[in-house]
């Protein structure tokens, strides 16, 4: 499923919440983006419509629940990252924030153990 920048930014606040209502949607998202009450309810329907949250009316509201899951998301995000400017391939994005000077030291040393993981057969 893929979710544009904006949704994204409610999504990240309906995972954080776990579920939240239009008004708690708002008041986390529109302050800190500059955005207006309309953008987000705008958001809110894309995702309703795009089967990525749910909706529960609860009286005179309602009351919305993430359907897609963070990890789904994130896998298919950086998935596709990776497919379309490294050509699928890890090296070459890991390469690229080297030589950008991204890296930090407890980055590097993470990475190393990472690979020491894969190298020990897991």
């Amino acid at each position: 499923m893929s979710i544009s920048e904006a949704e994204s930014e409610v999504m990240q606040a309906l995972w954080a919440a776990g579920e939240a209502t239009a008004e708690d949607l708002i008041a986390a998202v529109a302050g800190p983006q500059g955005w207006a009450e309309g953008t987000v309810r705008t958001l809110i329907n894309r995702l309703l419509t795009k089967g990525a949250i749910s909706a529960e009316r609860e009286g005179r509201r309602y009351r919305y629940r993430p359907l897609l899951q963070r990890a789904d998301w994130m896998a298919d995000a950086s998935t596709g990252v990776v497919d379309r400017l490294f050509g699928g391939r890890i090296a070459p994005l890991v390469a690229h924030f080297s030589e950008q000077r991204k890296l930090t030291r407890a980055d590097i040393d993470e990475l190393r153990k990472l690979i020491e993981g894969f190298d020990d057969g897991r």
